[in-house]
């Protein structure tokens, strides 16, 4: 049997957020009946990620975390709990973003909202302190501008500037009559909210999970991390 597949959340106090993680993985578990699929969080919810380790460390699984980008959790708090599980740091696959998938997504989420295919784009990240964390979100606009053919404008709803109503509010400023905001977000909840009531974008981009794109997403880090650990085996 392939090694379970446990997916690690952020958590949220949000049974929205909760609900979309849920769905996300019922779209990785159609994909791929036959692995064996778990959830925990990292915080605000169960299981913990200490308790799933303890119940599934005889199993050596392969932890994805679903965090759209590298920060503290994924360089320190995942490696500590594998450490502290008796697992080595090799059985933990990158952040999800940035890739080409969620600019799949991000780009999709646009047109389901209705922004046209000339409304400039500004794309709003949750946010961090980290260098590494901003640069994905950098990086994820890059993707999505190839994607849509035209710029997109990075922005972080906490910690860094440009925030979304600042960037939204500088592209009017310039001339664009509308902009369109890409949420660069996983699930409804604080941040979501905050994309969709803080800035004066004419349409709005609903969060990520889910859309088809991110469970494959979500099996293609599950795939890369098993093949650098067990590589005759996945083979």
């Amino acid at each position: 049997m392939p090694p379970v597949l446990l997916a690690v959340a952020h958590g949220s106090r949000d049974p929205a957020a909760l609900t979309s993680i849920r769905a996300l993985l019922r779209g990785v578990r159609a994909l791929r009946p036959e692995l064996t699929v778990r959830c925990c969080f990292l915080d605000l919810a169960r299981p913990t990620l200490a308790e799933a380790l303890a119940r599934l460390a005889y199993a050596r699984p392969v932890l994805v975390p679903l965090l759209l980008g590298t920060g503290h959790h994924l360089r320190v708090d995942l490696p500590a709990a594998l450490a502290a599980a008796g697992l080595p740091p090799d059985r933990l696959a990158p952040a999800l973003g940035p890739h080409p998938l969620l600019a799949e997504a991000l780009a999709h989420r646009l047109g389901e909202a209705g922004a046209p295919p000339d409304a400039p784009v500004v794309l709003a990240g949750a946010g961090s302190t980290d260098p590494a964390a901003l640069a994905g979100t950098a990086r994820t606009a890059d993707l999505l501008a190839a994607r849509l053919g035209r710029p997109v404008t990075p922005a972080h709803l906490s910690a860094a500037a440009p925030t979304p109503r600042q960037a939204v509010a500088g592209l009017l400023a310039a001339g664009h009559p509308r902009v369109a905001l890409a949420s660069y977000l996983l699930s409804p909840g604080h941040f979501a909210r905050r994309a969709a009531t803080t800035t004066a974008a004419t349409w709005t981009g609903a969060p990520l999970a889910t859309h088809p794109a991110v469970a494959r997403l979500v099996l293609h880090r599950y795939d890369r991390a098993r093949a650098a650990t067990e590589p005759a085996a996945a083979a």
